[in-house]
């Protein structure tokens, strides 16, 4: 839904924008490809209309786009550089850490975040995505819904500390706030249930431009 909402934008960005309209677009995946990463795949092709797919190192990848995407687009598949190998999993958080810092700090510590707090009653937060609920505990006639994109109001606690927020621009929880745009991103580095306020890392002095958050899995712990 993300993905084909995306795609929306996009095509309308090229009904007004020339430049764009001609060179199109180029679409970074991540290396998820077995199961919902390939069906993701297939689904962004699928979205965006995509004419070219550049497959690399992957000839098993390779032969399963061949076999599923439509005839006319044109699947290319590349062997990797000499000398290139996989990023282990500690050095990807690694680098995932080093850019959510240069988010805040700048590049080479040319920026100076602020710390301020938040109080409980001036946010909601929520998360996306709630726990699939096995078919055999529905009622009745009762069928599965879709719960990945589903919101899910979270009370503010001590295990908040350390994730990463986002601030949505939406107005309201019925704007869709999973797929309205994000104004920015802040990091919790406390909490105080007795004075119930947290306190955030965040690029822009207070207050949040917006009050409706919504937390990551994602943790940013700011050591360095």
């Amino acid at each position: 839904q993300i993905t084909s909402r995306l795609a929306d934008v996009f095509n309308q960005r090229c009904e007004v924008n020339r430049r764009a309209s001609v060179s199109g677009c180029v679409i970074n995946t991540c290396g998820w490809v077995k199961g919902s990463g390939y069906q993701a795949l297939v689904h962004a092709a699928s979205a965006f209309e995509v004419d070219v797919v550049v497959v690399l190192d992957q000839e098993r990848l390779y032969n399963e786009l061949k076999r599923d995407l439509p005839h006319f687009v044109r699947t290319v598949l590349l062997p990797k550089s000499g000398g290139v190998v996989e990023r282990s999993k500690d050095f990807r958080r690694e680098c995932r850490d080093d850019r959510i810092r240069e988010y805040f700090y700048g590049f080479r510590g040319c920026f100076y975040p602020h710390a301020f707090d938040v109080k409980f009653s001036d946010v909601k937060i929520y998360k996306v995505g709630a726990p699939t609920i096995p078919d055999s505990c529905l009622p009745l006639g009762m069928s599965q819904e879709d719960n990945q994109l589903k919101l899910v109001p979270v009370t503010p606690g001590r295990d908040m500390v350390h994730h990463l927020l986002s601030v949505s621009t939406a107005d309201s929880p019925e704007a869709n706030i999973s797929e309205s745009s994000v104004a920015g991103f802040i990091v919790v580095t406390g909490v105080d249930l007795e004075r119930q306020v947290f306190t955030v890392l965040a690029p822009a002095p207070r207050p949040l431009p917006k009050n409706f958050l919504l937390i990551m899995d994602i943790r940013f712990m700011d050591l360095k």
